[in-house]
C-alpha cells in the first residue's frame, strides 16, 4: 500500500494525491455511462504493494457497457536495475514514480477504446512529467476524431510555455504506429515526455504538476462525448468479430512496443496491473481483409495513410 512514509517529499505526496484525484473522477464518470447505458458495472478496487517499495490501487470494471477497463495509480520507489536505469532519462539507480495509467475497452464496437496516461518520475537528480491520451476505434467517423483532437488542442493552449499541441500530437501519432502492420493503432490524440522540471526557473514544477492533473481531468471532455454519441448504436456478430480482429492489433502494440508495460515489468511493478490494459476477447485471422468500399475498409483506409519516419527526439 501507498503510505504517507513512501513519499520523500511534499512534492512527491501532492503528485501522488492529483493522480488519485484523476482516478476517482474519471471512475465515477465511467460508472455513470454504465448506467446511461442501461449497464450496472461498477469498479472493483484492488490495493497492491510493490516488494521494493511502494505500491498502488488497481480499480477494474466489467460491465455492460465498458466490456473491460481498469483505471490504476501507483507510487514505487526504490533502486533499478541498473542496466534499465541507464536507458532512462534521469542518473542514478534511486527512483520513483508516481501515475495514473487508463484504458476503456468498450463492449460495442461503436464506441471507441481509449487509453490515457498521466505520470510524474524521478531518477536520481533528474525529474520529469509525461502523458497523453490517445483514441482507438473500430469504426472510423471523422466527427469523433475531430472532437478528441479538440479538447486536446485547447488543453495544450491553456497551458502556454507547457503544452504544444502540433509536437505532441505529431508524437502521438509517431508512437502509436505498428512498424510492422505499417499501420497507426488509432486515430491520435497527444502524447509527451521527459518533460524536465527546470530547477532554475520558480514554480517550474507546480506548472507541470498542474498540466498533467488538468490533463487527467480533461479525459472526460475528450471520451465522453463520443462514447454517448454512439451508445445505443445497434450491432450484430459481424461488426463483433471485426472488434476482436483489430484489438488484435491493440495488443500487438502493449506487447511489442508500449513503454509503460516495459518500466512497469522492469521495475517489479504488478503484472495483473501493467497487463489490465489488455482487451478481454481477442481474434487473429489470417492476412484478412474488408471488402473494398465497407465501413471496415475506411476504418483502415485513415490507419494506412503513409506516414513517414520514426518517433521524434525528446
Amino acid at each position: 500500500m501507498v503510505s504517507a512514509t513512501n513519499f520523500h517529499s511534499e512534492f512527491q505526496r501532492r503528485a501522488h494525491a492529483a493522480v488519485v484525484e484523476v482516478q476517482l473522477a474519471i471512475c465515477a464518470a465511467v460508472e455513470a455511462l454504465e448506467r446511461e447505458g442501461g449497464g450496472s458495472g461498477e469498479f472493483v478496487a484492488d490495493a497492491w504493494e510493490r516488494s521494493g517499495g511502494g505500491g498502488g490501487l488497481t480499480r477494474v470494471i466489467r460491465g455492460d457497457v465498458i466490456e473491460k477497463g481498469g483505471v490504476n495509480t501507483s507510487a514505487v520507489f526504490g533502486e533499478l536495475n541498473p542496466q534499465f536505469a541507464t536507458q532512462l532519462a534521469g542518473n542514478g539507480a534511486n527512483f520513483f514514480a508516481t501515475g495514473v495509467s487508463l484504458v476503456l475497452h468498450p463492449k460495442s464496437p461503436y464506441l471507441p477504446t481509449v487509453h490515457a496516461n498521466f505520470r510524474y518520475i524521478e531518477q536520481g537528480e533528474r525529474r520529469w512529467f509525461g502523458g497523453g491520451a490517445d483514441l482507438t476505434p473500430y469504426y472510423y467517423f471523422a466527427e469523433d476524431k475531430q472532437h478528441f483532437h479538440d479538447v486536446w488542442r485547447r488543453f495544450c493552449g491553456d497551458h502556454p510555455g507547457i503544452g504544444d499541441y502540433p509536437r505532441f500530437s505529431d508524437w502521438c501519432d509517431r508512437y502509436f504506429y505498428l512498424k510492422h502492420r505499417g499501420e497507426s493503432r488509432g486515430v491520435g490524440g497527444i502524447f509527451f515526455d521527459h518533460l524536465f522540471v527546470d530547477a532554475s526557473v520558480p514554480g517550474h514544477d507546480e506548472a507541470l504538476l498542474a498540466f498533467i492533473r488538468d490533463g487527467g481531468l480533461r479525459f472526460l471532455d475528450a471520451y465522453l462525448p463520443i462514447a454517448r454519441r454512439h451508445l445505443h448504436t445497434p450491432y450484430g456478430p459481424a461488426e463483433r468479430r471485426w472488434q476482436e480482429l483489430r484489438r488484435g492489433r491493440y495488443v500487438e502494440f502493449n506487447l511489442l512496443y508500449d513503454r509503460g508495460t516495459v518500466f512497469g515489468l522492469k521495475t517489479g511493478g504488478r503484472t495483473e496491473s501493467i497487463l489490465m490494459s489488455l482487451p478481454p476477447h481477442v481474434q487473429w485471422g489470417y492476412a484478412e481483409e474488408p471488402a473494398p468500399g465497407t465501413p471496415e475498409a475506411a476504418l483502415l483506409a485513415e490507419l494506412r495513410r503513409p506516414f513517414p519516419g520514426d518517433e521524434p527526439n525528446p
